[in-house]
This record gives structure tokens, C-alpha cells and sequence, in this order.
């Protein structure tokens, strides 16, 4: 990749998309650009580790790699950042674990999309520091805790963490009013299900399926409006829209 493959449609954006011939390392030329807001660089064969260098993109707002070929580690150093609202890395094949630092990005950070790669270990405990309105983590090999992403003073919207080896009690945490969709599916998920989802009146999607969850469905709200298929696969979950409760 060199720096005339880039389609800049201002100083401060670069948009590159759908060009499978597009391969090699992302070019160090980049820092030049003194006022790039935005980069957007999807479905081509770009390869390589995610450069370093990037983080010292200071204007730089969104940065999504998505749909690439990517490989190593995600960079701790991209969380120093100061303006940085998004980062997209989904469908790549970065491995290791997400960074503690990751979880001290600024206020500014709002999105968090690595789906679809090969993160392993556990999601940072400094987590709990961000106020997201999108973190989607699925289809890694993620173990252990996650509720440091739930709460009822985050304003979070969209949290999408399936086909993980997730564990924790989902019973015990608190759920923003703002959620619209939750997918835990296919974890290793257990409790019951929140009572405070009954409450969601922006809830459109939900799958906790393939999971080890336990007890009444909650009755109100949207939960009776899903599929089985929202519910099935769990440890003894029952209830409408499951068959009844045997006890």
C-alpha cells in the first residue's frame, strides 16, 4: 500500500473500501496528514500489524480498519489518542489480548468493534471506566468476566459480546435505559435474567441462547415478543415465551 492508493476526499478524511488488490503494510506517509480526522480503510487485503505510528495521529476521531487482513496485536498506544470517538477492527485476524490501556481511553470514546477476530484472555477491568454507546467484542475467544461493560449510569446502546467463553452472573448487573440490543449468545453465561429488562422501552434485539442461565423469564416488556430461539439452549431458563416453569 502507498500513500497515492489513498482516495482522500478532504485533509481530514480518507475513505478506501472494496479494493481486494489493495495489500501490504499501511504506509508511514500517513503522518503527514496533520488534520486527519477520520480513516477508513475496509474489505481489502491491507496485511500486517496494526502500526504504532497511528497513535501519533493526534486529530484522528474514528479509525476503522475493518474487513482487512490484519494480523498481531492491538496497540496499547492508541488509547493516548486525546480525540479518538471510534475504533473498528472487526473482521481481521488479530490474536492476543485487549489491552489494559484500552480502557482509559478519553471521554471522547464511544465505540468499540473488534469483532470477529482472534483476541483471547479477559476484557480489561478498565472497562468499567468507559461510557460506550457501542462495544461489540463477539466471535473472539474471550473467558471470564464482562459486567465491568454493564451499568445503569452508562448510556450504552449496543453491547454484542456472542460466541465468546464469557462467565459471569448475569443476575447481578445493572443495564443501561439506553439498550437497544444484547447478544450474550453461545457463553458460558449463567444466573437469571435482569428484571430491568422488562423496563427497556428501547429494547429491539435480544439473544442470550446457548447459555447457563437459569429461572422465570421476566413477563413484561418486549421479552415475551421474542423468538424461542432468543431464549433456547440455557441450563433450565422457562417461561412465555419458553414452556412453563416445572417448580
Amino acid at each position: 500500500m502507498s500513500a497515492t492508493d489513498s482516495k482522500q476526499v478532504s485533509a481530514s478524511i480518507i475513505f478506501i473500501s472494496n479494493i481486494p488488490n489493495l495489500v501490504g503494510p499501511f504506509p508511514k506517509t500517513l503522518l503527514k496528514l496533520t488534520k486527519l480526522h477520520n480513516l477508513y480503510i475496509h474489505y481489502t487485503n491491507v496485511s500486517g500489524n496494526i502500526p504504532h505510528f497511528l497513535s501519533q495521529l493526534e486529530t484522528l476521531q474514528v479509525l476503522d480498519l475493518g474487513y482487512n487482513s490484519l494480523s498481531g496485536n492491538l496497540p496499547a498506544s492508541l488509547s493516548s489518542l486525546p480525540n479518538l470517538a471510534e475504533i473498528s477492527f472487526l473482521n481481521n485476524r488479530i490474536t492476543g489480548t485487549i489491552p489494559d490501556s484500552f480502557g482509559l481511553f478519553s471521554k471522547n470514546m464511544k465505540a468499540i468493534l473488534l469483532s470477529r477476530n482472534r483476541l483471547t484472555g479477559k476484557i480489561p477491568t478498565t472497562f468499567v471506566n468507559l461510557d460506550l454507546q457501542i462495544v461489540n467484542l463477539s466471535g473472539n475467544m474471550l473467558e471470564g468476566d464482562a459486567s465491568m461493560l454493564f451499568g445503569s449510569d452508562k448510556s450504552t446502546e449496543d453491547i454484542s459480546l456472542g460466541e465468546n467463553k464469557l462467565a459471569f452472573d448475569l443476575g447481578k448487573v445493572r443495564l443501561s435505559s439506553h439498550l437497544i440490543n444484547l447478544d450474550l449468545r453461545e457463553n458460558l453465561i449463567y444466573g437469571s435474567l435482569p428484571k430491568e429488562l422488562t423496563t427497556l422501552k428501547y429494547l429491539e434485539s435480544l439473544n442470550v441462547s446457548y447459555n447457563y442461565l437459569c429461572g422465570l423469564i421476566p413477563q413484561g416488556g418486549s421479552l415475551q415478543k421474542f423468538d424461542i430461539s432468543s431464549y433456547h439452549h440455557n441450563k433450565c431458563l422457562c417461561g412465555s415465551p419458553l414452556p412453563s416453569c416445572k417448580y
